[in-house]
């Protein structure tokens, strides 16, 4: 049996509505692009998190190094703990002092200054730092170096900047800032 033509037609004109009108597309086209939108400014924002910490970590640890370019450190006696600990006076408004690593390394003059990278093979941070200051009167190099392993949110959604752990689910980005300089006499 046949619908009545009215019917028919009534079906027909609503379906032509339907397809012409234009309410609520804009709430599905915005469904398709926010996920995506969403994802790019959280890992923008990550990244300037990373770059701004970065930023503080270096800031602090060069004015840290002062006290030993100076010798202010050595002749306060001034020992790896409390030279971490004016570190963290520095950078704790934004970085955890339980995080902040500190290497500091001294080379006679003439000697070759070599350093190693903290991150090993397999993408584990490796701990391995010492505490060397300068004798009285000399005039040798130091290297001071600072490290800190900033947790990373935005790197499960494909966005991957972490170089520990990458591709787990505690991954991080070493932020390190590095002060090389010759003691003043």
């Amino acid at each position: 049996m046949r619908p009545p033509a009215t019917s028919l037609n009534a079906i027909l004109k609503a379906m032509r509505r339907f397809r012409r009108s234009r309410r609520g597309s804009a709430a599905v086209e915005f469904a398709f692009v926010a996920p995506l939108f969403f994802v790019l400014l959280f890992a923008i924002i990550e990244t300037a998190l990373v770059f701004f910490a970065a930023q503080v970590l270096e800031t602090g640890t060069h004015d840290s190094a002062r006290l030993l370019l100076t010798h202010q450190a050595q002749d306060n006696g001034m020992t790896q703990a409390q030279f971490k600990q004016d570190l963290c006076n520095r950078v704790n408004v934004l970085l955890s002092c339980d995080g902040v690593y500190v290497d500091v390394k001294s080379y006679a003059e003439g000697t070759a200054v070599t350093i190693s990278d903290p991150i090993d093979g397999s993408g584990n941070f490796v701990n391995n730092f010492t505490y060397q200051t300068v004798p009285a009167g000399s005039t040798s190099t130091v290297v001071v170096r600072a490290f800190y392993q900033w947790p990373m949110f935005v790197t499960g959604l494909g966005y991957n900047i972490a170089n520990i752990g990458r591709n787990t689910s505690s991954s991080k980005r070493l932020l390190a800032a590095t002060a090389a300089f010759r003691v003043e006499p």
